[in-house]
This record gives structure tokens, sequence and C-alpha cells, in this order.
């Protein structure tokens, strides 16, 4: 019997509108009454995934910044993280500012971004579709450097790159390979986001990759996780669709990609289920627990 069933956000629990549907959150709440713990597991920061976690019913863990950090909800703090130095951040700030390409910079609660762009684009438009409570937290910083720099408290948990030229988006990623101790997740297709304007459906396509600091996977977050409660491996079902979902997919007991997953992680995959359009995360609840 499977105990914990760990579950990415974006492409996988949310639709193409950035909405767990209404159908998806029933399953999700008949799974946790069962017994079986339900958690989320997404590049997202803390307060985004927390509100979500709510909606879901889910009461106890989530993984925050692809397994950056674990967080107790019950609790209200952080059991288990690992932080991108500030020194690295400023570091990988330069080489963007230097080559004039997009970049965020995810803390515990705050994504920053110098412009409203590709992926902040996206939380944006679903902000305004949400209370206040429940939006995903953005602050537009003139001067990312400087702001940063003098940043003494501040923790950090990712950085994205994003462009929409394959070839400037290749370069950037040979020059942040050469900084050592940084895992620089290794994404080479487009992502498509949808944002709906009135009747009128937008795509938002671009490159991008996501930095943390070495070692940071949401499976070795999840390994920490099951150590504590006591659950083993084949207890645990990894549901995603992307690259910084593969290895929880590959070594959970079932191992889920969606139906429009990135190909190398469908190819792992113990089993592929519906696209997030077609509520493929309730469906592998409804057949699997």
């Amino acid at each position: 019997m499977y105990k914990l069933v760990a579950i990415d956000l974006d492409g996988t629990m949310l639709n193409q509108y950035g909405v767990v549907t209404e159908n998806t959150k029933n399953v999700i709440k008949k799974t946790i009454h069962k017994g079986i713990d339900v958690i989320i597991a997404s590049g997202r920061p803390i307060d985004s995934i927390q509100a979500i976690a709510k909606e879901i019913e889910s009461q106890n863990y989530f993984i925050a910044g692809n397994g950056a950090l674990v967080y107790d909800i019950q609790k209200k703090e952080i059991m288990y993280d690992k932080f991108l130095p500030k020194e690295k951040v400023l570091e990988i700030i330069k080489i963007c500012e230097e080559n004039s390409i997009s970049y965020n910079v995810y803390t515990q609660q705050t994504i920053l971004a110098t412009a409203l762009k590709y992926n902040v684009l996206y939380y944006q438009k679903e902000n305004l579709k949400k209370e206040e409570s429940k939006q995903t937290k953005i602050s537009i910083i003139e001067n990312m450097y400087e702001y940063v720099k003098d940043k003494k408290e501040e923790k950090f948990l990712k950085m994205t790159i994003c462009d929409d030229n394959q070839t400037v988006f290749q370069s950037i990623i040979r020059k942040l390979r050469k900084i050592e101790g940084i895992e620089v997740l290794d994404v080479s297709h487009m992502s498509r986001k949808t944002i709906k304007q009135g009747t009128e459906e937008i795509t938002i396509e671009y490159y991008y990759t996501e930095i943390t600091v070495k070692n940071v996977d949401k499976w070795y977050a999840l390994e920490y996780l099951m150590k504590k409660l006591d659950i083993k491996k084949e207890e645990v079902i990894a549901i995603g669709d992307n690259i910084n979902d593969k290895k929880m997919i590959q070594e959970a007991g079932l191992g889920v990609a969606m139906g429009d997953s990135t190909p190398v992680v469908t190819q792992i995959a113990d089993y592929v289920t519906s696209s997030n359009k077609e509520e493929g995360v309730a469906k592998v609840l409804e057949k699997f627990c």
C-alpha cells in the first residue's frame, strides 16, 4: 500500500491556467482521508505552495525550490534546507546582466524579477484570478545586484534563466556551467504556458533552466522526509512532468509522468497518465490509491 504521494505543481497538479480543478481537489482530499499523505513537491517559493496546500487540505509537509527545502506546515518552520549562497547568486546575476538575458531570483517567500516576462508573467496573470493571500509574491527590482548584495538575512532557493532565442540561451548555459558548486538543470526544450485574456488564449514560449546549489533535488528532499516518517520508497508515488521531476519519478515505488511530459521523463516513468488539461493527477490517485 502507498503511504506518500509527492506531486509537482506546474504542468502536473495545476491545469493549463494554473488552477487545481474542483474534481482534482476532491480526489486529493479523499486520498488524504484514507490516510495517505499527499505533499506538493514544487520549484515554487513557500507562500505560493502554502496557498495551494491549503486548497487541497495537505496539512503536513511540502517541498519548495525543487528540493532546496522541506517545510513543516503544522509547525510553520523549515525542517531541511540547502540554500544557494549569496556569492553564487551575485556571480550568476553578473553573467546574466552582462549578456542581457532574463533571470529571476527565488527567495523563501518571493520571486525577485527585473521585469514581468516569461514565467513571471505567467505567475502574475495567475495572481489576477486569486485573492491576495493565495497569490505568488513577485517583486520587481530595478538594480538586482545591489539589492541582493545589501540583503543580509535573505535566503535564496534557486534562480531561473529564460530566453526565447535558443542560441543566446545555450551560450549562457555554457558560461553558467563553469561556476563551481551549483547545479544547472539540463532543460533543452521550450516551456509553453497558456494565459487566458478575456476569451483569448495566449501562449508564452521560452527556453529556461533552473539553478540551485549542488545536490539539490526533489528526490533528496523526499528521502529526508521518508526517513523521518519511516516510509520505504516502494510506498511512495511521485507524479511530475519535467526534468526537475525525473529523479523522484525514477526512484519512487511508482513513478508517474503526465501525458504531455518532456520525453526524457515519459521514458523512465512506470506509468503515464493523462495531461494536466485532462486531470491526469486525479486519474492516477483514483487508480492507485
